[in-house]
């Protein structure tokens, strides 16, 4: 098991992801000065983002993954991420789901399927229960 997001499970079996993007941003409010620089205000956090890129091939992962996925998508919730080595990320909500097909059958069924996934952090939800959850990781490692 390489990650959990929900109950989606992310293997061999069902879909393997090649590399994980994480960017974190923090706002700052400009304040224009007369004859100076613009002054800064710290705002706090901004947008925490993840991008999941990988691949299917039939022998090994099934496209019904991406089916799975894109059903959790529209439900709107945000699920827990938590790595295989336990390291929880928190709850994060998917935003998008990016499919390409290569390399055809006879019959037109893909013989590779490359895809890409979008997560965002949701900052407000369950905040208690990701806290409490990292604090018992945190001490089982």
């Amino acid at each position: 098991m390489m990650m959990i997001f929900g109950m989606f499970v992310f293997s061999i079996p069902t879909a393997t992801y090649q590399s994980l993007q994480r960017s974190t941003s923090w706002r700052h409010a400009s304040n224009s000065r007369v004859g100076q620089a613009p002054a800064y205000q710290y705002l706090g956090p901004g947008e925490d983002t993840i991008t999941l890129d990988g691949s299917i091939v039939p022998e090994f992962g099934s496209q019904l993954s991406l089916t799975a996925l894109r059903l959790m998508g529209n439900t709107g919730k945000s699920f827990p991420l938590i790595a295989g080595n336990g390291k929880i990320y928190g709850l994060w909500k998917l935003d998008s789901v990016d499919e390409t097909q290569t390399y055809f059958f006879k019959n037109g069924k893909p013989r590779k399927v490359e895809f890409s996934l979008k997560l965002s952090k949701n900052k407000s939800a369950g905040s208690l229960i990701t806290g409490v959850l990292g604090a018992v990781a945190e001490s089982l490692f």
